[in-house]
């Protein structure tokens, strides 16, 4: 190779290392201030209930500003507090999903499970950009999680609990149990406040949650465990499932609900008023 040669592939190559460090710091600069976007005073795990809307009637939006408090959405539908699957495989993508998963990647800080998964069910295309925030997210400074699971727990017969393994993952108190423990690792100041799931109907069987015992019970046994699990943990509970939606009647559906599950705007607003009370009382509501 000639000298000239030799020179064009230097400056070549110094100007390729130029590029990637501009490019390089480029995107460090982006992912920093998303970093600083995303800090939150207060978090929201949960399922549909809190996940399925994400504009301004959201239940966590209504929140941030009735509270005044910076609130993250990352609660996603369809998902339970305990961990799914009849293999009972820790690192079973679709039950990293679950609470007791994304606590422990929360601890571990490290989401390649929960980034793993492919998802092709519907609506489920903001999982995303909900595991890119709590990736970034630096929960040492978050000071209130709102966990508001149970319902698809009910719905998939997850057992409440496990007397030989009380930290058993594929069980409702024992993904909390961890869950919160693991949570409590990362911060130890951090308030945790358990919202239980409302009253349902479901319209294809005629039934209500007080009727249909899907395999581990009626609903409201995962609402008494959430009650034990508070006392047990030290943890507050903020109870919309007694005396919060009407029932007496099967028509008491339409009014806070769309379909007997998922809350209309009115429904919604009645969820995030209702526990910012709780909240700015301090106490638990029930």
């Amino acid at each position: 190779m000639s000298r000239q040669n030799r020179r064009r592939s230097i400056l070549y190559g110094g100007a390729s290392v130029f590029l990637f460090v501009l490019l390089f710091l480029a995107t460090y600069r982006g992912r920093s201030e998303g970093i600083a976007r995303l800090e939150a005073q207060i978090v929201t795990f949960g399922d549909s209930v809190f996940g399925e809307t994400r504009d301004e009637t959201a239940v966590p939006a209504r929140l941030q500003e009735l509270l005044g408090k910076s609130v993250y959405n990352a609660a996603m539908g369809g998902t339970c507090m305990g961990r799914t699957g009849d293999d009972r495989r820790m690192d079973y993508a679709k039950g990293s999903l679950s609470m007791a998963g994304l606590a422990k990647a929360v601890l571990a800080q490290d989401f390649a499970v929960q980034q793993s998964l492919r998802i092709r069910e519907n609506k489920t295309e903001y999982f995303r950009e909900v595991l890119n925030s709590l990736e970034m997210m630096d929960f040492s400074q978050v000071e209130m999680v709102l966990i508001q699971h149970g319902i698809n727990d009910y719905h998939a017969a997850i057992p409440i609990e496990n007397p030989e393994d009380l930290y058993d993952e594929y069980t409702y108190l024992g993904a909390l149990r961890s869950a919160v423990r693991d949570l409590r690792r990362v911060n130890p100041d951090i308030r945790i406040v358990l919202v239980t799931p409302t009253y349902t109907w479901y319209i294809y069987t005629g039934l209500t949650c007080e009727e249909a015992d899907q395999g581990s019970g009626v609903l409201e046994d995962y609402v008494d465990a959430q009650f034990r699990a508070g006392e047990e943990l030290g943890l507050e509970v903020i109870d919309v499932y007694h005396d919060f939606y009407p029932h007496e009647k099967w028509e008491d559906k339409d009014l806070y609900t769309r379909d007997g599950l998922h809350p209309n705007e009115a429904g919604r607003e009645k969820l995030a008023r209702r526990i910012a009370q709780a909240l700015s009382k301090g106490e638990t509501v029930q």
